[in-house]
């Protein structure tokens, strides 16, 4: 079901991860954000469409993580975008002979056999310094910036003072790192990407996040402010007080706290190992 951001934005939330497909309105059909995550939640996504009388006229890949790069034919053939980063990474991936073992590998147990890989991350990169959506619906900027994963991006969907934030500023998931990303700082590459967010935080009023709930109005500035928190914890060797991991978490997502333990181990090491560097 379609919920209503905007006239001119909705969302479509799939089940399992609360992933957000974010729908943008031009005035020949529709542009897909981050299509999530079954088949039969895409089918759903494309009859609801079709009732709206509304065609998909482009995709958009706000990072490669495998539940940002699905689609599936009933949504048609429409161009689908990303980064050049973003791209370049599932150009790779999908050179692999055994690509389709590792995502398969990657997926959550109870929906492997419920998610197509035929129309997987096939997306086309942008040129480097591109800022702007190529296609015919309302002005779309493109903020990229280098937290979570590789070519990672949000949309503005200017018109509407909307922004379409991907793993970002979300309500269910603390920020996660880019754990495969080497030689970097990655909580300081997280607190980067959350400057550029910031950064456009007076021109929105309401924020979709690739998982959980859409924020309004004064929750922009607080999601923003939570998730900068919690990356100052991490980074100063201190337990947060967030409440996406604390004891009033909703049930099924107390696995968040895993995630949160993990990051908090791999920094921990991290520190160790740079100070025993320099000694």
């Amino acid at each position: 079901m379609l919920q209503r951001v905007t006239d001119d934005v909705l969302v479509h939330q799939s089940g399992l991860l609360r992933n957000n497909t974010a729908v943008v309105r031009g005035p020949s059909g529709v542009l897909l954000a981050d299509p999530g995550v079954t088949d039969a939640e895409l089918r759903g996504l494309a009859q609801d469409l079709r009732e709206l009388g509304e065609p998909v006229v482009a995709g958009f890949a706000t990072h490669p993580d495998w539940d940002h790069v699905l689609w599936h034919p009933e949504l048609g053939d429409a161009p689908r975008f990303g980064t050049a980063r973003c791209a370049a990474f599932l150009q790779d991936l999908r050179a692999q002979p055994d690509w389709r073992t590792q995502v398969r590998e990657g997926l959550p147990p109870e929906i492997v056999d419920e998610v197509s890989l035929a129309h997987f991350a096939l997306v086309t990169g942008l040129a480097e310094g591109v800022t702007e959506l190529p296609w015919e619906g309302p002005s779309v900027s493109i903020l990229e910036h280098p937290a979570h994963s590789p070519g990672h991006a949000a949309l503005v969907v200017v018109a509407s003072r909307v922004l379409i934030a991907g793993d970002m500023l979300s309500d269910v998931f603390v920020p996660m790192l880019d754990e495969a990303r080497e030689g970097r700082d990655r909580v300081e590459d997280y607190l980067a990407g959350l400057r550029v967010l910031e950064s456009v935080a007076d021109d929105v009023d309401a924020v979709v996040p690739g998982h959980g709930s859409v924020a309004r109005g004064t929750q922009v500035r607080a999601r923003i402010d939570l998730d900068r928190a919690y990356l100052h914890a991490l980074r100063d060797g201190v337990e947060p007080d967030d409440p996406r991991i604390g004891s009033d978490v909703p049930p099924g997502w107390e696995w968040v706290r895993d995630i949160h333990r993990g990051q908090t181990r791999g920094v921990a090491q991290r520190r160790a190992d740079a100070e025993s560097a320099r000694s």
